[in-house]
C-alpha cells in the first residue's frame, strides 16, 4: 500500500468517444416518462398555449405601430387611434400574462415529473449495485459508481425538469414564427428564410461534436469521483507513508483530464452562439432591406416590417435555446448511457429460474473437486474437496494467498465455482436462493465494517427485527456490553465513519455481537482475531466459544488458540488442501502444518 493510488494516476485513459446509439437511449428515457402521460399532456398543452400567445405578440406590436402611423398620417382621429391603441395594449398585456402563466405551469409540472424520474433512476441504480456480485466490484471503482448515481442522474434531471418543456416550446415557437411570417407576407418571409439552410448545416455540424465531447466529460467526472473516494478513504495510509504530494499530483492529472474535456465541450458549445449572432444580423439586414423596398412601393405597412423584425429577433432566441438545451441533452444522453450500461450489466450470480429457498440448515458443507480463479490466467483453487459435518468447527490454515478466503467466499456464494460444486446440506448453492442461504450464515471478517449509525443499530444489522433487549443480550454474549456501557451514550453512541471512534478490537466485538444476534446455522470467521491486542483477543475467544457452540463453523485463522479447538484443520497451500486432521495429528505428521506451527505458533505456546 506504500504506492497508494499511484499505479494508475499517470496512465489516464479516456475511452474512444465513438458515437453510440442515442435513439435507443432516448427510448429508454421515454420509458420512464410513460407513467406520467397525463401530466406530460397537460404540460404540452400549456406549452402550446404559451407558444400561441408568444407568437401573437409581434402581430399586436405591429398593429400598434400601424395605428400610430395612421394617426400621424391623419388617417385616424385621436379618439379612434386612442381607443384602438388602448385595446391593442390590453390584448398585449393579456398575451404576455397568459404566456407567463402557461410557461410557469408547464415548468412546475415538469419539475415534479423530473424529480419522480430521478427518484426512480437512483433507486434502480442503488438496487442494481446491491444485487451485483463481488466479481463486478473487483473491477469497478466505487467513485465511478457514485458518479453515475449522482452526477449522471442529475444531468438527466436538469433536462427533464427544465429542458424538455423549453425544447418543445422553442420548437413550437419556431413553427409559430414561420407560420406567422408566411401569413403576414409570403415574399418577405421567403427572403428571411434564405438563411435557414446555413442554420441547419451549422446546427448539425456542432451537435455531433457536442455529443462526443459531453460523453467524454461524463467519463472523466467519473474518474475524478473515483480518485476522490479512494484518496479520502486512504488518507491515513497516504499520511503514514508521506504520499500527499504524489497523490495531489496524481489527482491533478485526473482533474486536468476532466478540465480539458469540459473545455472542449464548452468551446464547441460556445462557438455555436456567435454563428447564430452572425445569421441573426444577416436576417435582420434582409428584413430591413427587402421590407423597406416593399414599404416604399406600398406593398406592406411599416407595422409588418416591425413585426418581421420582432420575429427575426425572436426566431434566433428559440434557436439559441434549442442549441443550449441540445448541448445539455447530449450530456444527459451520455450520462444516461452510463446509467443504463450499469443497469443492463449482467448479474453474474443471479438466482437460477428454478432456485428454491433453503429450509432451516443442518450445516453440512461439501466441496466436490472445486476449481476457481479471480483472473482466468491465475488459478486460486485447484480441485478442492472437503466435507464439514453439522456442528463441526473447521479451521483453514495456510500462507497468505493460499485460497482460505476464497473457500469462504464460495460457501457464502459471493462467487461461483468454475468447475466442481459447493453443496450445503446436499444441495448445490447455485440451485438455492442467495437470500435464504446467506440469511442462515453469520460472517465475522478481519476488517470489520461499521455503519455510520448508533452502536445499537450496528448490532441490530444482524437481525433487523430484534428488539433492544435482544441486542443487549447479544452484546453481553459477545463480551461487548462492558465497553459499550463506557461509551459516552452507551448503546446510542454514534459510530463515526469506518468506526474511527472505536478501536479495532471493539469493532470486532460489535461484529461478533452482530453475528450472535443473527443466530446463524453456519458461522464464518475470517481472521477475526488477527489484528487485536492480547487482552481483546481473550474477550473475543471467550465470545467465540459461546458463538461456535452447536453450529457449523469455518475459521480462517493464524492464532493458535482458535485453531487448536477445531475439530478438523485443513492446511491450504497454493490452492490445494495438502493436509487435514486435528492439531495433534498434524503436529505428529511434521509436514506443512508442523512447519507453520513452528514458525508462527511456538512463541504463543
Amino acid at each position: 500500500m506504500s504506492g497508494f493510488a499511484m499505479g494508475r494516476h499517470h496512465q489516464i485513459k479516456i475511452e474512444p468517444t465513438r458515437a453510440k446509439n442515442p435513439v435507443y437511449t432516448l427510448k429508454r428515457i421515454a420509458g420512464y416518462l410513460k407513467p406520467f402521460g397525463s401530466r406530460l399532456l397537460l404540460a404540452g398543452l400549456l406549452a402550446i398555449a404559451q407558444t400561441l400567445l408568444a407568437v401573437s405578440a409581434p402581430i399586436l406590436i405591429g398593429r400598434a405601430v400601424d395605428i400610430l402611423w395612421a394617426f400621424l398620417n391623419g388617417s385616424l382621429i385621436l379618439s379612434q387611434a386612442g381607443y384602438s391603441l388602448n385595446r391593442t395594449m390590453l390584448l398585449l398585456f393579456i398575451v404576455y400574462a397568459g404566456s407567463w402563466a402557461a410557461s410557469a405551469g408547464s415548468f412546475y409540472i415538469m419539475v415534479i415529473v423530473g424529480q419522480k424520474v430521478l427518484f426512480t433512476l437512483r433507486s434502480q441504480v442503488f438496487g442494481k449495485i446491491e444485487s451485483l456480485s463481488l466479481r463486478f466490484f473487483d473491477k469497478q471503482e466505487t467513485g465511478d459508481m457514485m458518479s453515475r448515481m449522482t452526477n449522471d442522474t442529475e444531468v438527466i434531471n436538469r433536462v427533464l425538469s427544465r429542458g424538455i418543456t423549453r425544447f418543445a416550446s422553442s420548437i413550437l415557437t419556431l413553427a409559430g414564427i414561420l407560420i406567422a411570417m408566411l401569413t403576414l407576407n409570403l415574399s418577405l418571409a421567403l427572403v428571411s428564410f434564405s438563411i435557414l439552410p446555413l442554420m441547419i448545416i451549422s446546427t448539425l455540424f456542432f451537435s455531433k461534436r457536442v455529443r462526443r465531447a459531453y460523453r467524454r466529460t461524463r467519463k472523466t467526472i467519473g474518474q475524478v469521483s473515483a480518485e476522490l473516494e479512494e484518496n479520502i478513504s486512504g488518507v491515513r495510509v497516504a499520511q503514514a507513508f508521506s504520499r500527499q504530494r504524489e497523490n495531489i499530483a496524481g489527482f491533478r492529472e485526473v482533474n486536468k483530464a476532466n478540465r480539458e474535456a469540459n473545455i472542449d465541450a464548452e468551446t464547441i458549445t460556445a462557438a455555436f452562439s456567435p454563428t447564430l449572432d452572425v445569421l441573426s444580423v444577416i436576417g435582420t439586414a434582409l428584413v430591413l432591406g427587402y421590407g423597406g423596398y416593399l414599404a416604399l412601393h406600398g406593398l406592406i405597412t411599416v407595422g409588418i416590417i416591425v413585426a418581421f423584425l420582432q420575429y427575426v429577433r425572436r426566431f434566433f432566441q428559440p434557436v439559441r435555446a434549442i442549441s443550449h438545451i441540445w448541448s445539455n441533452m447530449q450530456s444527459a444522453i451520455a450520462g444516461a448511457e452510463r446509467i443504463f450500461e450499469l443497469l443492463e450489466d449482467p448479474l453474474f450470480l443471479a438466482d437460477a429460474d428454478n432456485a428454491k429457498d433453503l429450509s432451516r440448515l443442518e450445516g453440512k458443507i461439501e466441496f466436490k473437486n472445486v476449481f476457481f480463479s479471480y483472473d482466468r490466467d491465475v488459478p486460486v483453487l485447484k480441485g478442492v474437496s472437503l466435507i464439514t459435518e453439522p456442528g463441526q468447527t473447521i479451521a483453514l490454515v495456510g500462507p497468505t494467498g493460499a485460497g482460505k478466503t476464497t473457500i469462504i467466499n464460495l460457501i457464502a456464494r459471493f462467487y461461483d465455482a468454475e468447475k466442481g460444486s459447493v453443496l450445503i446440506d446436499g444441495r448445490d448453492v447455485r440451485n438455492v436462493t442467495r437470500r435464504s442461504l446467506r440469511s442462515q450464515m453469520g460472517i465475522v471478517l478481519q476488517d470489520t465494517f461499521l455503519f455510520s449509525d448508533t452502536v445499537m443499530e450496528n448490532i441490530r444489522y444482524g437481525r433487523l427485527d430484534a428488539d433492544d433487549e435482544a441486542v443487549k443480550d447479544a452484546a453481553s454474549l459477545a463480551n461487548a456490553h462492558a465497553f459499550i456501557m463506557k461509551l459516552p451514550e452507551a448503546y446510542h453512541t454514534k459510530v463515526m465513519e469506518g468506526g474511527s471512534n472505536l478501536s479495532r478490537g471493539q469493532g470486532q466485538l460489535l461484529s461478533i455481537a452482530r453475528a450472535v444476534l443473527a443466530d446463524p446455522r453456519i458461522l464464518i470467521l475470517d481472521e477475526a482475531t488477527s489484528s487485536v491486542d492480547t487482552q481483546t483477543e481473550k474477550l473475543i475467544q471467550q465470545a467465540l466459544v459461546k458463538l461456535l457452540k452447536g453450529r457449523t463453523s469455518i475459521v480462517a485463522a493464524h492464532r493458535l488458540s482458535t485453531i487448536r479447538r477445531a475439530d478438523v484443520i485443513l492446511v491450504v497451500k497454493e490452492g490445494m488442501i495438502v493436509e487435514r486432521g486435528n492439531h495433534e495429528e498434524l503436529l505428529n505428521k511434521q509436514g506443512t502444518y508442523y512447519s507453520i506451527y513452528k514458525s508462527q505458533f511456538r512463541a504463543a505456546k
